[in-house]
């Protein structure tokens, strides 16, 4: 079976599932942190979706692929700069 876009990955599926339940979780983060943690939390959980579908964009390019690839795992790994 052909992969005929982003949204069919696993990846991008579970990627997704993780960044929905994290904005729900932050929701019950203290109000003094809605711009600061909460914020920053919220917009790199987004940013592996939005990694992982820009990768699957450029697959035919190895190297912006790969590149696209470490954004969206640095940004799984390292979720407050």
């Amino acid at each position: 079976m052909k992969i005929r876009t982003h949204k069919e990955l696993e990846v991008y599926q579970l990627a997704f599932n993780v960044a929905v339940e994290i904005f729900q979780l932050s929701k019950s983060f203290p109000k003094e942190e809605t711009y600061s943690l909460t914020d920053q939390i919220r917009r790199s959980s987004r940013s592996v979706c939005a990694n992982i579908a820009e990768a699957f964009r450029k697959r035919k390019y190895p190297k912006h692929f790969v590149s696209k690839l470490s954004d969206s795992e640095a940004e799984a790994a390292c979720p407050v700069k």
